[in-house]
């Protein structure tokens, strides 16, 4: 006999395990289905362990320049099987902290592929033996992987994909990142601050370009400054993986192609929606041109009892964006009043050096958009704080409508902006205009002054600048 649940949950990333908890709050009998690990792939192969990674490349670029501070560090070195081994250490701990809150709240954990087989049915195999379950409802939560280039998939060795770059046996001395979104924009940090020669490219116009065109110039200038190539409007036309090395055949901006060889090649080109071989078909549940599952704003798909969250959904391919669709979908499953989930106040943080963060339009969307904008900028070099931590390079930018005083958009980049950022989120959440700003009190000194100071350009009245 099978099984018997209120919910399943395929998958168990950021967005599956955080809908089990809010539904075994709710009252409901959760089971999740879990292929690998419970956590997904954002705690055990992506946000989690690479922040890991790329708080070691921070420490080791102190470490290097020392002497700007006042101190001596002398022949500094690293052990990249010792950096490795704490990245997954972190992975596992969290792994341990998944496995615990599942238990806490009573949901059952059912290790295998599972496979939606019928309206509120699914199958569970591992190793070759099959469990039945069966649920009012199934929640798909099956998360994304990354894409392969057509004409050279990874193997591990000498062409990577994310899960490759996060545990080397052995460190790029010449790296090309195909690709510079997020997580492009982080390897090609980490490696660089670790002692890689390291080569961007980019078939877009600019880097990072769901950003703000100036955090994108700025970024350019930025990296480039740190001794990376970068190359955008280019493509790579070939690329091959030999014993030791990769010969890769690259068309810049102007058409012209070049040879070039490197000792690593990390592919971030994207991501592909877990959609495939799941028995998405058999219920006939609509995904899009791209892949991904069709919803509404609360997680409902076009089949009634299938539900859908996170990156299997499409953009923004973010883990706090899936945890907060989830528990829209599971609140009105269970017959709350959510609001329903929109994007336009879901954060974007990329954890490079320096660091970039947004929420809201761009300048040249809001423009779009048909609003007349104040635009205000403020820029590191003129906060105490940053001059004082040696963090001097960046800025913060913010974008109002004129007519409203509506807060449109926010941008930064810089030290630590990924954690200063949340501060306009909520101020977008809670529809507050410039003058509740402009009245705000800042703490002196911080780096959070420069977000105050932003909002007073943008009407004339900055003070620092």
């Amino acid at each position: 006999m099978a099984d018997q649940y209120d919910l399943i949950i395929l998958g168990s990333g950021p967005g599956g395990y955080v809908s089990a908890i809010r539904a075994s709050q709710l009252g409901m009998k959760v089971a999740i289905v879990e292929r690998e690990k419970l956590g997904g792939i954002c705690l055990n192969w992506g946000c989690i362990p690479t922040k890991a990674l790329l708080r070691t490349s921070e420490i080791y670029h102190y470490m290097s320049h020392a002497d700007a501070y006042g101190l001596s560090a002398e022949k500094t070195a690293f052990d990249l099987t010792k950096i490795v081994e704490r990245s997954r250490k972190v992975a596992g701990q969290l792994n341990s902290g998944v496995t615990g809150l599942m238990k806490k709240h009573k949901i059952a954990v059912h290790e295998g592929v599972g496979t939606l087989t019928g309206k509120g049915k699914m199958t569970v195999e591992k190793d070759g033996k099959k469990t039945e379950l069966t649920a009012k409802t199934i929640m798909v939560a099956t998360g994304a992987r990354a894409r392969d280039l057509p004409f050279a998939k990874a193997d591990g060795k000498r062409i990577w994909t994310y899960r490759h770059a996060m545990v080397p046996a052995e460190m790029p001395t010449k790296l090309l990142v195909i690709g510079s979104g997020a997580i492009g924009v982080e390897f090609a940090s980490f490696y660089s601050d670790m002692g890689a020669e390291v080569t961007i490219v980019e078939m877009l116009p600019r880097i990072l370009s769901v950003e703000d065109e100036d955090v994108s110039k700025h970024m350019l200038k930025a990296l480039k400054k740190q001794g990376m190539t970068i190359l955008t409007g280019a493509g790579v036309e070939k690329l091959e993986a030999g014993a030791k090395s990769v010969k890769v055949a690259i068309k810049d901006a102007k058409g012209k192609v070049e040879n070039h060889e490197f000792s690593h090649a990390i592919v971030a080109i994207g991501i592909v929606p877990n959609t495939e071989s799941i028995g998405l078909d058999t219920l006939g549940v609509k995904l899009d041109k791209r892949g991904h599952i069709e919803v509404d704003g609360f997680g409902q798909t076009n089949v009634d009892g299938i539900l859908a969250i996170g990156d299997v959904t499409g953009p923004p391919w973010l883990a706090h964006k899936a945890s907060h669709e989830g528990v829209v979908a599971i609140e009105k499953l269970a017959g709350q009043n959510p609001h329903a989930f929109e994007t336009g106040n879901i954060p974007g943080c990329t954890y490079s050096r320096p660091q970039v963060a947004s929420v809201g339009l761009t300048e040249a969307q809001a423009k779009e958009a048909g609003h007349k904008v104040k635009v205000g900028n403020f820029p590191f070099i003129g906060n105490g704080k940053a001059i004082a931590l040696g963090e001097a390079e960046g800025f913060v930018k913010t974008i109002f409508d004129e007519k409203t005083g509506e807060l449109l958009g926010a941008h930064m980049v810089g030290a630590e902006v990924t954690e200063l950022i949340q501060g306009y989120v909520v101020a977008r959440q809670l529809e507050t205009t410039e003058a509740e700003l402009m009245e705000t009190v800042f703490p002196h000194p911080t780096l959070s002054e420069m977000m105050h100071e932003s909002v007073l350009d943008a009407y004339g009245r900055v003070i620092h600048m």
